[in-house]
C-alpha cells in the first residue's frame, strides 16, 4: 500500500484539476451590446426583461424577477410572502446564512427543522415543528439533491402554508421528472460565480401564482408602483432596492443556452464518482433523494471511521481539495445573528417576543442529527470541466486514504 502523503508519501493527485470557465465570447457579444446601448439600468432594459423572459420559460413559471443575488432573490420570495414580525418561517440547518438573513430582515423567527440521510430536511420534523405561527417552510435543496417534495407539498397543502423553494444550489435539478422551483408557491435561484448557471452574482425570484406577482415586482424595487396617474411617485411598502444591471442580465441571457449541458454533466460526473467509491469500506457516496436527480453543486461523502477534518485534509494533501463539514455546524450555532442574537442594535429582535412572538434561543442538540452529519461530512467539488480520468483520480484518492488512514473516532 502507498504511504499516505500526509505521512510523508507521493500525492495520488499531482496536476491540478481543471477550473470552471463558464464565460464566452457569447456573454462578450452581449455584453458588449449592453454598453453599446448606453443603457445599463436593468429595469425595463433588453437584456434584463429578456434574461426574465427566459428564465421563466425555462421553469414553466409565469413570472419572474432578477436581482442582484441569491439572498435578494430569497428575500424577495420571504417580502413576497410578507410574515408579520414574529411569525415563523421553517427552514433548512445546514444552508449558506444567505436563506437565514431575509427571513430576519422581515423580522420573522428561522425555526430549524432536522436532516434525515439525505443531508435535506426531514419532513416528520418539519410537520413537528409548526405552530399557529408558522407563516411558510422554505426547504433548501442541499448540494444539488432534491428534497422530498411529494412530502413537502403535501405538508403545505395540507396546513395552508406557503411553500418556497431555495434552489440556489440545484438549478435545472429534476426529482420526479419536474423541476425544483415548480413546486412551492415561489422560488429562488442564487446566480453567484460558483452556481450551475452564474452573472458573477445575482439572483431569480418565479412564481406562477397570479396573486404574489405584483408584489414580487414591486418588492425589488423599493415598493415603488411605477403606475401611470398615481402622481410623480408611490411606494405601495416598505421593501429594498435590488435592481439587476444590463451587464448581469447580458451574461444570464448567455447563460440560459448553457445550464441543461452544465447540470447533465455534473450529474454524469457525481454519478460516475459514486460507482467508482460505493464499495470503499467506511465510505457513503454522496445520497441522492428517491426520485430525484443529483446535479452536483457539491459532492458530500459521509466517513465513519474518521473525523471529517482528518479525512479531508489526508484527502488534500492527495492533490484532491476537500472540505469538513461545509459549514461546521448548523448554521443557527455558526451565525452570530442566531447564536447570540446580533441583529439590530442590541435589541435582540425579531427574537424578543415581539407582537407575540417565541422567545427562542438557539442551542446545541436543537438538530441532533445535523449535528452528527456535520462531523462525518466530507465536501468535494466537482465542475463541468472535469473529463473521467479527473474523476476516476478522485475515487483512487479516497480510496487510498480510506485504506491507508487509521481509524478514529470519528
Amino acid at each position: 500500500m502507498s504511504k499516505l502523503a500526509i505521512e510523508g508519501g507521493e500525492a495520488y493527485r499531482k496536476e491540478p484539476f481543471p477550473g470552471r470557465a463558464p464565460f464566452g465570447e457569447r456573454e462578450i457579444e452581449l455584453l458588449t451590446e449592453a454598453v453599446r446601448s448606453q443603457n445599463l439600468f436593468g429595469l425595463g432594459g433588453e437584456k434584463v426583461s429578456a434574461f426574465e423572459k427566459g428564465f421563466a420559460e425555462l421553469y414553466g413559471a409565469k413570472y419572474s424577477v432578477a436581482s442582484t443575488s441569491g439572498t435578494a432573490a430569497i428575500h424577495v420570495a420571504v417580502g413576497t410572502i410578507d410574515p408579520e414580525p414574529g411569525d415563523e418561517i421553517i427552514t433548512a440547518p445546514i444552508t449558506d446564512g444567505g436563506s437565514v438573513v431575509p427571513i430576519i430582515y422581515q423580522n420573522a423567527i428561522p425555526i430549524f427543522a432536522d436532516i434525515d440521510s439525505t443531508y435535506n430536511m426531514d419532513p416528520r420534523d418539519v410537520e413537528r415543528k409548526i405552530t399557529s405561527r408558522t407563516k411558510a417552510i422554505m426547504v433548501v435543496h442541499l448540494f444539488g439533491n432534491p428534497c422530498d417534495m411529494d412530502a413537502m407539498v403535501e405538508i403545505a397543502r395540507s396546513r395552508n402554508i406557503p411553500l418556497i423553494e431555495d434552489c440556489s444550489q440545484s438549478h435545472m435539478t429534476e426529482y420526479k421528472g419536474r423541476l425544483l422551483g415548480s413546486f412551492g408557491d415561489i422560488a429562488a435561484f442564487s446566480l453567484q460565480q460558483s452556481k450551475h448557471m452564474t452573472t458573477g452574482d445575482g439572483g431569480m425570484t418565479i412564481t406562477s401564482r397570479d396573486g404574489l406577482a405584483e408584489r414580487m415586482n414591486f418588492f425589488r424595487d423599493k415598493g415603488w408602483t411605477r403606475k401611470p396617474g398615481w402622481g410623480p411617485r408611490t411606494y405601495a411598502f416598505l421593501a429594498p432596492n435590488y435592481r439587476m444591471t444590463e451587464l448581469q442580465g447580458a451574461v444570464g441571457l448567455a447563460q440560459l443556452d448553457k445550464v441543461r449541458g452544465v447540470v447533465a454533466k455534473r450529474n454524469e460526473l457525481g454519478d460516475y464518482l459514486t460507482s467508482l467509491i460505493a464499495d470503499i469500506q467506511g465510505i457513503d457516496p454522496a445520497p441522492v433523494t428517491p426520485g430525484g436527480k443529483h446535479t452536483y453543486w457539491l459532492y458530500a461523502i459521509r466517513v465513519k471511521a474518521w473525523t471529517a477534518l482528518r479525512f479531508a485534509q489526508a484527502l488534500s494533501a492527495e492533490g484532491v481539495g476537500a472540505g469538513a463539514g461545509y459549514i461546521g455546524e448548523p448554521i443557527f450555532l455558526c451565525m452570530d445573528a442566531l447564536a447570540e442574537k446580533k441583529t439590530f442594535g442590541n435589541s435582540g429582535h425579531p427574537f424578543d417576543g415581539c407582537h407575540g412572538g417565541r422567545k427562542i434561543d438557539y442551542t446545541k442538540g436543537m438538530c441532533p442529527r445535523t449535528e452528527e452529519e456535520l462531523r462525518c461530512m466530507v465536501t468535494l467539488g466537482i465542475n463541468e470541466s472535469y473529463t473521467c480520468k479527473d474523476i476516476e483520480d478522485m475515487a483512487g484518492a479516497i480510496r487510498k486514504v480510506a485504506e491507508g488512514l487509521k481509524a478514529e473516532e470519528a
